[in-house]
C-alpha cells in the first residue's frame, strides 16, 4: 500500500503540485506545534487555557480536522514561546516541495 501511495503522492497527474505543497506545509506546521506543546509538557487542555481557546479547538487543529487562522496560530504559539516567520526559501531549515515551515 505504501508504494502505491508514494507513487500517487508524487504523481502530478494525481495531485496538483500546489495542493501537495499546501498539504506538506500544513503537516509540517502542525507537527511543529505538537512538538513544541509536548516539549513544554503541556496537555492540550493546558495549552488551550493559556491560549484562551477551548481544548477541542487544539484537538481539531492537531488532528488536522481544522485549518488554523493566523490569529489562532499566534494565540497558540505565544505561550509556547514561538512565533511565525517568513524567510527566503534559501535560508530554510526544512524544505518540502518548495514550501517551508519555520516556527521560531
Amino acid at each position: 500500500m505504501g508504494t502505491n501511495f508514494n507513487k500517487l503522492w508524487n504523481d502530478p497527474k494525481f495531485i496538483d503540485p500546489v495542493q501537495k505543497a499546501k498539504i506538506d506545509f500544513e503537516v509540517a506546521l502542525i507537527g511543529k506545534l505538537i512538538e513544541a506543546r509536548e516539549s513544554k509538557g503541556f496537555s492540550q487542555k493546558e495549552l488551550a487555557d493559556l491560549a484562551n481557546l477551548k481544548q477541542p479547538a487544539i484537538a481539531r487543529l492537531e488532528s488536522m480536522k481544522a485549518t488554523p487562522q493566523i490569529d489562532t496560530l499566534f494565540k497558540i504559539l505565544q505561550p509556547l514561546g514561538y512565533t511565525l516567520a517568513i524567510v527566503p526559501s534559501d535560508q530554510t531549515q526544512e524544505k518540502s516541495a518548495g514550501t517551508t515551515c519555520i516556527v521560531e
